[in-house]
C-alpha cells in the first residue's frame, strides 16, 4: 500500500468519521467534553481542599483545647503527688486522640508521664527539681501538630507537657473521594455521547443548542436560561437533562461541603466534651456573670445536682461555702489573677466528705471567666489522719517498754549488789519488755512487707503444742497482773503443721495479746485448740468489752480501731489484727471474729492441715 499524505488522512477523517455537516457539532461536543471535565475535576479538587483544611483546622484546634485543660489537670496532679492517676490521664488522652507523642518531663530526658509507660524513667516525682529550659520546639511540620505547654509545680519546679498528633486525612477517605469525582465525569461523558451520537444523525435544532452554549459561555448558568424547547426532539430532551444533572450536582457538591463543615464543628465540639467528661475531676467554667457556661458530669455529682440544671444557674446558689464565692466572684467580677483552692466538708452517700475547689483564671485573653476544678481528697484526708493516728501510738506503744527497760536497768545497777532477788526481778521485766518492742518493731514491718507484696512465707514443720506453751509463759504474768484467768484448752494429740512458725506465732501473739488487753481485770482468757473439716481451728476467748456489729469487719483494717471510748484509753498500734488475719490467709486459712458487746469476743483463726494429718 502505497504511503498516503497528511492531506489524504484528513480527507479521509472528514468523509468518513464525519457526516456531512457534523463537524461544526462534533467541536461543540469535544469543547462541552472539556468543559464538563475541567469543571467536575475542579469541583472535585476544591472539595477534598476545602475538606482537608477543615479536617487540619479542626484537629489543631482539638489539641490546642485539650492541650491546655491536661496541663491544667497535670499541674494540679503534680502539686498532689498523683503520680497514677497523672500516668493513667496521660495515656487514655493521648490513646484517645490517636497523639504520636504525649508526655510530661521534668527536664531534658527525665520523662514522669508517657502515652508508653515503657518510656518513663522517672518513677517517682522528687521532693523539688532544678528546672531546665527545654530546647525550642520544632516547628510544625506537613501534616504533624506539635505542641509544648509549661507546667508550673509551685515550690518544687518547672515540668512540660509535650503532645504531637498526626493532621493527615485518611489515604482510603481519598481515593473514595477521587473515585466519586472520576465517577461523575464518567457519567457526565456518557450523557454526552449519547447526546453527540443522536445528533449524527438528527441535525435539527443544532442552532438553538449552539446559541445556547453561546450564552453559557457568556457567563448564563440558570438552567431555565439555557434550556430549549424540548419539541425539539431528543437533542433538546438530553440537553436539558445535562442541565439537569449539572444544577443537581452544584447543589449536591454544596451540601457536602456544609456537611463536611458542620461536622467537623460537631466533632470537635463532641470529642472536648466527652473528653471533659472522662475526668474524675468536676470541671466547671464561670462567666463574668457568676453563671455556669459549662459543666461536666463529675461536676454535677459533687454539687448533687442535675446536669440540666446546672446550665445558665447562679454559681451562688450551688455552692453555700462563702470563701468559695469570694474567690469566684474575685476572679469573675473582681477580675483577680490569683488562683485560690479552697476546701470544704460536704455530706455524700457514705458519710463526710471533703472536696477541694481549685478556682482561678480561664484564660488570658479571657480575665473575667473562672475555671473551678473539684477534687474529692476525702481519702487523701482519711489517711493523712489515719497516719498521724498510728504515728501517736506507735510512740505510746515504743515508749512504754523503753520507758520499763530504762526504769529497771537503773534499778538493777543500784539494787543489784546488795538484793539479788530484785535484780533478777529485774532482768525478767527487762527480758519481758525487750521481747515486746521486738513484736511491736516485728507487726510494723510485717504490714509493710505486706502491702509491699513482698511478704513470703517459708514451711516448716510446726508443733502447735510448742507455740502454746511459748504463749503461756509470755502472757501468764499480764495476766496474774490483771487478775485474770488465762485457760489452755488443748486436745491430747496435735499434729505437726506445714507453716512459717515465726509468722504464725506473731498472728497468735496478737489474737492473745488483745484478749488480755481488751478484757477488764478478774475476767477470763480462753485458748481452745481443735482439728475441723481439714483445718487446725485456734480460738482465742474472751470476756471483754466486745466489739459493736458495725465495726466488726472494720477491726481488720490498717490503723483501724474501736470508737468505744472505752479502747481509746488502751494504746495499740492497729495493726495486731490486720496482720494477723494476713499471716493466715497467705496459709490458705482465715481470722474471723464473733463477738457481742459487753459480753466479750471469739477470735478463730484457721489452718489447713497436711492430707495425712487430716
Amino acid at each position: 500500500m502505497a504511503h498516503l499524505s497528511w492531506k489524504q488522512i484528513r480527507a479521509w477523517m472528514r468523509c468518513h468519521l464525519f457526516a456531512r455537516g457534523e463537524r461544526g457539532i462534533a467541536t461543540i461536543g469535544i469543547a462541552a467534553a472539556a468543559i464538563l471535565l475541567a469543571g467536575v475535576g475542579a469541583s472535585g479538587w476544591w472539595m477534598l481542599s476545602c475538606a482537608n483544611n477543615a479536617g487540619i483546622e479542626s484537629r489543631a484546634e482539638e489539641l490546642q483545647t485539650t492541650g491546655v485543660m491536661l496541663a491544667r489537670s497535670a499541674e494540679v496532679m503534680l502539686s498532689n503527688n498523683e503520680l497514677t492517676a497523672l500516668r493513667q490521664l496521660i495515656s487514655e488522652t493521648g490513646k484517645k486522640l490517636r497523639l504520636t507523642e504525649c508526655r510530661i518531663v521534668l527536664k531534658p530526658q527525665q520523662i514522669i508521664a508517657d502515652i508508653d509507660p515503657t518510656r518513663i524513667n522517672e518513677v517517682h516525682l522528687p521532693a523539688t527539681w532544678i528546672s531546665e529550659p527545654l530546647a525550642a520546639s520544632p516547628a510544625t511540620g506537613s501534616g504533624n501538630i506539635i505542641l509544648r505547654y509549661p507546667l508550673n509545680v509551685e515550690g518544687r519546679g518547672r515540668a512540660y507537657l509535650q503532645m504531637a498528633g498526626s493532621t493527615s486525612n485518611s489515604l482510603i477517605a481519598w481515593w473514595a473521594a477521587q473515585s466519586g469525582v472520576a465517577l461523575i465525569g464518567a457519567a457526565g461523558l456518557g450523557v454526552l455521547l449519547l447526546v453527540y451520537r443522536r445528533n449524527r444523525e438528527h441535525l435539527v435544532g443544532m442552532e438553538v443548542i449552539h446559541n445556547a452554549l453561546q450564552s453559557y459561555g457568556a457567563g448564563e448558568s440558570s438552567p431555565e436560561a439555557l434550556g430549549v424547547d424540548p419539541r425539539l426532539g431528543s437533542r433538546a430532551e438530553a440537553w436539558n437533562r445535562m442541565l439537569a444533572e449539572l444544577a443537581d450536582l452544584r447543589q449536591r457538591v454544596s451540601v457536602a461541603r456544609a456537611n463536611i463543615s458542620g461536622g467537623a464543628r460537631r466533632s470537635t465540639a463532641t470529642g472536648l466534651e466527652s473528653a471533659c467528661d472522662a475526668m474524675s475531676h468536676g470541671l466547671i467554667l464561670v462567666d463574668e456573670t457568676m453563671r455556669v457556661r459549662f459543666a461536666n458530669g463529675a461536676a454535677s455529682v459533687f454539687l448533687n445536682t442535675r446536669r440540666e440544671d446546672l446550665a445558665g444557674a447562679d454559681i451562688s446558689n450551688l455552692i453555700a461555702d462563702e470563701k468559695i464565692r469570694a474567690a469566684i466572684r474575685a476572679i469573675t467580677v473582681e477580675k483577680s489573677r490569683r488562683p485560690v483552692t479552697v476546701e470544704m466538708e460536704h455530706q455524700g452517700g457514705s458519710g463526710i466528705g471533703v472536696l477541694r475547689f481549685s478556682i482561678r483564671p480561664a484564660r488570658k485573653g479571657d480575665s473575667s471567666a473562672a475555671t473551678i476544678v473539684i477534687e474529692d481528697v476525702t481519702q487523701q484526708r482519711m489517711a493523712e489522719r489515719a497516719r498521724h493516728s498510728f504515728i501517736t501510738q506507735v510512740t505510746h506503744e515504743l515508749r512504754t517498754p523503753l520507758t520499763n527497760i530504762r526504769l529497771y536497768t537503773e534499778t538493777a545497777i543500784d539494787e543489784g549488789e546488795s538484793n539479788p532477788a530484785s535484780r533478777a526481778n529485774c532482768l525478767n521485766i527487762i527480758n519481758q519488755e525487750s521481747r515486746r518492742l521486738e513484736r511491736i518493731v516485728g507487726d510494723m514491718l510485717s504490714v509493710a512487707e505486706v502491702e509491699a507484696g513482698s511478704c513470703t512465707i517459708r514451711k516448716d514443720d510446726v508443733h502447735i503444742d510448742v507455740l502454746c506453751e511459748e504463749l503461756r509463759s509470755d502472757y501468764m504474768a499480764q495476766a496474774a497482773e490483771k487478775q485474770i484467768k488465762l485457760e489452755f484448752a488443748l486436745p491430747p494429740k496435735m499434729p505437726v503443721v506445714k507453716a512459717d512458725r515465726d509468722k504464725i506465732a506473731v498472728a497468735l501473739h496478737n489474737l492473745l495479746g488483745n484478749a488480755l488487753k481488751y478484757t477488764s481485770n478478774g475476767g477470763k482468757v480462753t485458748v481452745t485448740v481443735d482439728m475441723r473439716d481439714g483445718n487446725l481451728v485456734i480460738e482465742v476467748t474472751d470476756t471483754g468489752i466486745g466489739i459493736r456489729p458495725d465495726e466488726i469487719e472494720r477491726i481488720f483494717e490498717k490503723f483501724v480501731r474501736s470508737r468505744d471510748p472505752r479502747v481509746g484509753k488502751i494504746v495499740g498500734t492497729g495493726l495486731g489484727l490486720t496482720l494477723a488475719r494476713e499471716v493466715m490467709r497467705l496459709h490458705g486459712g482465715d481470722v474471723v471474729v464473733q463477738s457481742e458487746l459487753d459480753r466479750g469476743s471469739t477470735f478463730t483463726a484457721s489452718l489447713p492441715l497436711p492430707s495425712e494429718a487430716a
